[in-house]
């Protein structure tokens, strides 16, 4: 087996997920999962300013959940990307209550109808 395909099957078993062939895919994530988007990236090496930026919030978490927010210069901070660890996304996860939501709340940050009654502390409930 390829090693990307592995790396997808590995990602999407611990994530509850299950890996979506690539022939099957047609628009939609690398991991089929009830409310996550999953894209799997894999590269022989990832840059060493990365691995330092994320070393960088481990040490200072204490406690907490380490995050990396990486930010391009002169764009809007909506688009910034949020890195973390996959042990910490899962610690995260386990201690939040996610529910399912529509495509437009999880891209919006808005839920829409009965949805704002579901949303209670989920990963939706961001400003």
């Amino acid at each position: 087996m390829v090693a990307w395909k592995r790396v997808e099957r590995a990602i999407a078993r611990r994530l509850g997920g299950q890996r979506v062939p690539v022939s099957g895919r047609a628009g939609q994530p690398d991991v089929d999962h009830p409310y996550l988007s999953v894209e799997v990236k894999s590269r022989k090496q990832l840059p060493r300013w990365l691995h330092a930026a994320v070393r960088q919030a481990v040490r200072s978490a204490r406690g907490r959940v380490p995050v990396v927010v990486l930010h391009e210069w002169r764009q809007p901070h909506n688009d910034d990307i949020v890195l973390l660890r996959l042990c910490d996304f899962l610690a995260l996860l386990s201690t939040l209550r996610v529910t399912p939501v529509d495509h437009h709340a999880w891209s919006t940050g808005q839920p829409t109808g009965s949805q704002s009654n579901e949303i209670e502390g989920g990963l939706t409930s961001h400003k």
